[in-house]
């Protein structure tokens, strides 16, 4: 299907009043850059002078308040500027009567353009009451002013070698080598563990994590990813595609910093056409989605000059403020009906594949470029023409489609020894109980049927993918203290997204499990044989089903062990559980589930 890349008409009275302030906006600022924005030109701010700056906001500003929300993987703690007009902060409050934008900076410290931007988006809501501090009475905004302090205190001037500045920048590994934008679901890291207590303690309603891209060449400043609109829940994917996107793009145009959808090509270069990023739970808006929160990822390009791209990221975060702030009440009412559908969801998507049938058309402003001979290699190389600019069509692929689908039960259930991943879960606001006694259930199980891993370490884990699975119903002992997760709540996405093996960022995929993928029991053959010949003696349908194997299978045939070993698979000394996932999927009644 084909169709213009358009924006809806908006609401006159947005569209003018965010005129009105962007240009008063710039002349105030002129006037107050040295106090309000000292770290300007080719130079960011490093994270000892970054902290002092929100230490003195926070002493001076009764409405702000620099809070320590867990440690990071360096020892440093994780720190959460928070600015309500209400001079409340406790944490599970705040998104109680306000839209809360929650801004997360430097989770790759290489990229800082929103760390200064945000420090000065700090300074003047706080100090210019009268054109920033009505945006307060209708949003709560929280800033991670720098995620991953451990990259940031590894600091130099020439590890980003495709970057146009600043002088000098953080590393994008943190203190265990871990990229954190890979690190929201399965939690290796400190860093993680406090943004997950935080971010599901909060609740906001919107996210936006900021950085900057590497990729093709083109003549835009500032590019955006957004939760993917099929992924995300219904409602609140809807409303991002048809009216709030639409309108940050509009706002965008008019403060002077004109973006276009994240240049993630189809081929080497934007003419291939561009596809949405598939945002999975392991990435920033992934996980925002998981809680029905609509995400933002800011991405300014890497060759325009560094305060070209902290002033782009400041007017994003400004355009996010005010579409919040005049859409406040609407906002608020679609996120409690997002957690209410997802509470009473029953079908999920877990995998998902690009839909290339659909695509929308929009105009990008590039440029134009040539392939010709390498002076380094002799091969062809990819050259852009800067001095050529160009605007031309461009298919813009932003539809995906389920291609794994499951049911979600009544309850799953965790043994308690996988303690590791009842943390996570709780870490991320799940709700759950324990059993008080010992019982036996009829449970839906599922058994590893087939799947397959990276040959090399991906952040530290060896990802599974391509899972199928067998299912069973079967008796199963759980005991006191086993933990079961009704799927009636707000985070039944999350659940589901994380405890069924199949799913892309799964627990399972993230290697949780793999104790269980390992068999414990085996036999000696000299001793095995005899039981082995009894079998097929006592029982014929076996031995006609073992012959026709050794008849149809040379291989087998020609294995003395493996034979062994296929007797062994069916006899009563085999190890059922080998492979058997060990979450369990429970329908019925909570007061089953009591004795």
């Amino acid at each position: 299907m084909i169709s213009s890349f358009s924006l809806p008409s908006l609401k006159s009275n947005l569209l003018v009043r965010w005129g009105v302030f962007v240009g008063l906006g710039l002349i105030s600022l002129c006037g107050l850059s040295q106090t309000l924005t000292p770290f300007t030109g080719n130079e960011s701010i490093s994270y000892p002078e970054l902290i002092a700056a929100y230490t003195t906001l926070s002493d001076e500003y009764p409405h702000a308040q620099l809070l320590e929300i867990g440690q990071t993987d360096i020892g440093e703690p994780l720190h959460l500027f928070v600015i309500n007009s209400d001079q409340s902060f406790e944490l599970d409050h705040l998104a109680d009567a306000k839209v809360v934008l929650f801004i997360n900076n430097g989770i790759h410290p290489g990229e800082p353009c929103g760390v200064d931007a945000s420090l000065k988006l700090a300074r003047n809501l706080l100090t210019d009451s009268e054109l920033f501090r009505p945006l307060l009475d209708k949003v709560t905004v929280c800033i991670i002013p720098m995620y991953n302090v451990g990259g940031a205190l590894n600091r130099g001037c020439c590890s980003r070698a495709n970057q146009n500045g600043p002088d000098a920048y953080g590393f994008r590994g943190n203190a265990r080598n871990l990229d954190l934008n890979r690190d929201f679901i399965k939690c290796d890291s400190r860093n993680a563990e406090a943004f997950s207590r935080a971010f599901s303690l909060i609740g906001p309603h919107i996210m936006v994590d900021t950085h900057t891209s590497n990729g093709a060449d083109y003549q835009y400043t500032m590019t955006m990813i957004t939760s993917q609109c099929d992924k995300a829940t219904r409602v609140l994917g809807n409303y991002m595609k048809d009216e709030m996107n639409p309108a940050v793009y509009e706002m965008m145009k008019q403060s002077g910093w004109e973006m276009t959808p994240y240049v993630h090509t189809m081929g080497r270069t934007p003419e291939t056409g561009i596809l949405d990023f598939l945002e999975t739970p392991r990435y920033s808006t992934g996980y925002a989605a998981l809680h029905n929160c609509m995400g933002f990822t800011s991405e300014t390009h890497m060759f325009k000059p560094f305060a070209d791209r902290v002033e782009s990221t400041y007017q994003f975060e400004l355009a996010l403020m005010h579409f919040a702030h005049d859409h406040a009440d609407e906002i608020i009412l679609l996120k409690r009906k997002a957690d209410k559908e997802t509470a009473h969801q029953k079908e999920f998507a877990l995998q998902w594949e690009l839909d290339t049938t659909q695509f929308e058309e929009l105009m990008f402003k590039g440029f134009e470029h040539q392939f010709r001979e390498s002076e380094v290699t002799g091969k062809q190389r990819l050259a852009y023409l800067r001095e050529k600019p160009s605007t031309f069509p461009v298919k813009y692929y932003n539809r995906y489609k389920a291609s794994v689908h499951v049911e979600a039960p009544e309850f799953y259930i965790v043994p308690q020894a996988w303690r590791e991943v009842i943390e996570r879960l709780q870490w991320n606001g799940v709700e759950m109980f324990r059993l008080e006694e010992d019982m036996e259930l009829q449970v839906e199980a599922y058994h590893i049927a087939h799947y397959e891993s990276q040959d090399k370490p991906y952040e530290g884990h060896y990802l599974h993918h391509n899972v199928q699975v067998e299912t069973s119903r079967e008796p199963v002992v759980f005991h006191r203290g086993d933990y079961v997760i009704p799927t009636n709540q707000a985070a039944n996405r999350l659940i589901v997204e994380t405890l069924e093996p199949q799913g892309v960022d799964s627990y399972f995929a993230w290697n949780f499990f793999d104790s269980m993928l390992q068999q414990k029991e085996w036999f000696s053959d000299y001793v095995f044989e005899d039981k082995a010949e009894q079998m097929l003696l006592d029982n014929p349908d076996l031995r006609e089903e073992f012959e026709e194997k050794r008849a149809s299978d040379s291989d087998f045939a020609s294995n003395h062990w493996w034979q062994l070993y296929w007797l062994y698979q069916h006899s009563d000394n085999y190890e059922h559980t080998f492979n058997r996932y060990p979450v369990f999927r429970f329908h019925g009644a909570e007061s089953d589930l009591h004795q």
